[in-house]
């Protein structure tokens, strides 16, 4: 551990967790009472403090960037919603099923799974996995008349801004 580290970074180790975990802690409870912020603040200090030895490393990432990437993915899952609702309700002999390889411009651990986690979580499409020997992401759409465009296309809305939040450059490892 540094010796020079300053009283507020041994207190609060991982700021941005202790928000999480005090947040968190508000929400399950359902409540807004003292007792209920103290305690939040409690856990907040200490469970970061008891988790910081296996947090090993934490990367720097540009927090504007990530906010608008968020903004990006709520939009678009709203939006997928919408359209995955209207082809599951039509009828099913327009469903265009299919698979199709999103080709990573990274083998940065952070970017690729992120990315994969964005994937999933848009309605309508699911990345069956990574894999960083081909340096692909497999991804499943319910319907797509053009497979290439929704590749362009998630690159351009998720991966090209992961790699701006990570301060990444194309073809850079993690390592």
């Amino acid at each position: 551990m540094k010796q020079n580290m300053s009283l507020l970074d041994r207190c609060l180790p991982h700021p941005f967790v202790s928000v999480i975990v005090a947040v968190s802690w508000l929400m399950l409870n359902h409540s807004a009472e003292l007792f209920d912020f103290v305690v939040a603040i409690i856990l907040g200090f200490i469970i970061p403090k008891m988790i910081q030895p296996f947090i090993v490393n934490t990367p720097n990432i540009h927090w504007r960037l990530a906010v608008e990437l968020f903004f990006i993915v709520v939009w678009d899952i709203c939006i997928s919603n919408i359209r995955v609702a209207k082809q599951v309700l039509g009828p099913t002999k327009d469903l265009q099923p299919k698979w199709f390889r999103v080709p990573l411009d990274t083998d940065h651990e952070h970017v690729n799974s992120l990315l994969a986690m964005i994937i999933t979580t848009t309605p309508g499409t699911v990345s069956a996995g990574i894999d960083q020997e081909r340096g692909d992401i497999l991804v499943h759409a319910l319907s797509s008349d053009d497979p290439e465009a929704e590749i362009q296309e998630i690159k351009a809305r998720y991966e090209y801004r992961l790699l701006a939040i990570f301060s990444v450059q194309q073809g850079e490892s993690s390592s």
